[in-house]
């Protein structure tokens, strides 16, 4: 264990006692710690990310996800597959929608 000094304003020692008291059972060190390793996850954005995408041929009108762009039966757009990882762009949680994109729109995440 190591002791560190450092000084905090007013008000982040009013919500580092309240949130210490409320879910820590007072240990301002453990409040600490857990506000860091939320901030450490939040920081590099881990969540779901897209690995690649496969190729669906569409029976009927779609829109693309990202730009909106509407397509006919018979054209091929692309399903993205997400894997956990840590990106700028991560999504918290796994989309439940139908997510279809456009060659454009596919091209720009995989390369951006």
């Amino acid at each position: 264990m190591k002791r560190l000094n450092f000084t905090l304003d007013d008000d982040t020692v009013k919500l580092l006692e309240e949130l210490a008291g409320k879910f820590y059972s007072g240990n301002k060190s453990q409040t600490v710690r857990a506000a860091l390793e939320s901030l450490a996850v939040h920081a590099g954005h881990e969540g779901w990310v897209i690995a690649g995408y496969t190729p669906k041929e569409l029976d009927g009108e779609e829109s693309c996800h990202s730009c909106g762009e509407s397509h006919e039966k018979g054209d091929v757009l692309y399903r993205p597959v997400f894997e956990k990882g840590s990106s700028p762009k991560a999504l918290p949680q796994m989309p439940s929608e139908n997510w279809l994109d456009c060659p454009d729109c596919a091209e720009k995440q995989v390369y951006n």
